[in-house]
């Protein structure tokens, strides 16, 4: 049977802007590097590998990752060029090897924090490439996130350094965290760690610390490769699972929004690992939230779907509410308003049915009565711009989360703001629109989270039919002078769909 051609390696070969022999040198240069001097790639194999579809043996995929990581700034893993792992059953998974086998976590998380961490340690930028399509992560995730894990350790070798893959990231030229036994005070101050990074996230956005949390994250996928009793495992996987959708939401945060899913997905992995369903769905209802802010509303409501039916019924109330005003939030873009109503109605019985009996989880204290409010608020800002009437509603919800909002939630808080203010404008009130778009601006220029600016460029879009009052057009100033200048589009965003990322923010919402 004749090879197709190898499209993925043969995208990023045309973005990296080499020569097929100058490929080949530069794979026996650092093949070299990582120990193995005896590779002879030439012209004619770089031929093979991108025209023919034919997979180099090991070391060359883990080579060709981390050169293309480098040349582009952006994480590229073996999946990324096309290239499938080879695993104990020998066959290609779904969607580029998702789900991978559970012994292949670790390995996973740990290749791709040593990626992310080499960008930031180079002071290269990421860049962006195609985000998956929602339905292309439930197609390949579904069965898997709803049948349970096999028990911890079940197809580990009596080797407690247990990873198949532990040599990868030697060959591969990336720092990992040495495989050893921790105990239960080690992984105390690791839970304890999370919090404190959870808490700068919510206060300052995710610019300042995310390099903090994927080199934490990054030795914990090493100490993941150590096999640990089972309660000792599952809390590490569950420090994994937490700090794994932090690095994504911080990634989101600031714009990288492919490393942010790749993250997301990585967490869903270890909750499932650690036997924490709810966890798991959670994660992927930030790659849901990502994809509404991203203009992509239909990927949205996929990925809900696969989130809301896996978390399993031991999901709490307060959760299943968190998941509906996401939900909510997607329909509203596609101007659902009777379904967005209705499932909005749901969460806010979900809600209140929390007796509070059973402690949430640590990763569920963020979301309160104030967060309820302030997404009931972007929901329905977000379906005025489909429906005007709907901003009264909006307004409503975000004087109800402002007054509900505690200290340190500084980046929700300015998201107040700025709903308020856009529902103000939508709802043909300039002057009350005008006061908290300034209480907006007072506090932004000390927040590192882009996404504030995404909702802020939207609002000064609703300023525009009231440029010739006095008082609007001193605020459109300030805020052109507060905003950052647009990002310039990398190669890739100007190469077409299918390479770049062709989104911008869901400027509607």
């Amino acid at each position: 049977m004749d090879r197709q051609p190898n499209t993925r390696l043969a995208d990023l070969f045309g973005l990296a802007g080499w020569s097929k022999g100058e490929l080949a040198r530069l794979v026996n240069r650092q093949a070299a590097a990582m120990g193995h001097p005896q590779l002879a790639t030439d012209t004619s194999r770089v031929r093979r590998w991108i025209d023919m579809g034919e997979t180099p043996r090991d070391p060359v995929p883990k080579v060709l990752a981390s050169l293309f990581t480098e040349r582009l700034g952006r994480v590229v893993t073996i999946e990324d060029l096309g290239f499938a792992r080879t695993g104990r059953s020998g066959k290609r998974q779904a969607m580029d090897g998702l789900p991978w086998a559970p012994e292949r976590t670790a390995a996973v998380l740990t290749e791709f924090t040593g990626m992310d961490l080499m960008l930031n340690r180079r002071g290269l930028v990421g860049a962006g490439a195609a985000l998956a399509a929602g339905s292309a992560l439930t197609g390949a995730m579904h069965d898997w996130l709803h049948t349970d894990p096999a028990p911890i350790g079940a197809s580990r070798h009596d080797d407690p350094f247990a990873s198949d893959s532990l040599d990868e990231f030697d060959q591969i030229g990336l720092d990992r965290y040495e495989a050893a036994p921790v105990g239960s005070q080690e992984i105390d101050a690791l839970e304890r760690s999370v919090e404190v990074f959870r808490a700068w996230d919510a206060a300052r956005g995710g610019g300042l610390q995310r390099k903090a949390v994927v080199g934490q994250l990054n030795e914990v996928g090493g100490m993941l490769a150590y096999r640990h009793p089972d309660h000792l495992q599952r809390r590490l996987w569950g420090v994994a699972a937490n700090l794994a959708v932090l690095a994504g939401w911080m990634s989101h945060d600031v714009g990288l929004e492919p490393t942010a899913q790749k993250y997301f997905i990585i967490a869903a992995h270890a909750a499932r690992e650690g036997g924490d369903r709810p966890r798991a769905g959670e994660a992927l209802s930030r790659a849901a939230r990502q994809m509404v802010h991203l203009g992509r509303p239909d990927d949205a409501l996929d990925l809900m779907k696969l989130a809301k039916s896996g978390s399993g019924e031991e999901t709490l109330p307060r959760t299943r509410a968190m998941l509906h005003t996401i939900e909510a939030w997607a329909q509203a873009s596609k101007g659902q308003s009777q379904a967005m109503r209705r499932t909005l109605g749901e969460a806010e019985e979900l809600f209140v049915s929390d007796k509070g009996d059973v402690p949430p989880p640590c990763w569920m204290q963020m979301f309160d009565e104030a967060d309820l409010h302030g997404m009931q608020a972007l929901a329905f800002r977000t379906l005025a711009e489909h429906d005007p009437a709907a901003a009264k509603i909006a307004q409503h919800h975000a004087k109800q989360a402002l007054a509900l909002r505690e200290g340190g939630r500084q980046r929700s808080q300015i998201f107040d703001y700025i709903s308020m203010a856009s529902a103000c404008f939508i709802g043909d009130d300039p002057e009350q629109a005008d006061r908290y778009a300034r209480l907006a601006l007072v506090s932004i220029g000390e927040n590192s989270s882009h996404r504030t600016w995404d909702r802020l460029r939207e609002m000064f879009r609703l300023t525009g039919q009231y440029a010739n009052y006095a008082k609007i057009q001193d605020l459109r100033e300030e805020i052109q002078h507060v905003l950052p200048k647009p990002r310039p589009k990398s190669k890739e965003s100007r190469l077409g769909p299918g390479i770049g990322t062709g989104l911008g923010p869901n400027l509607s919402v």
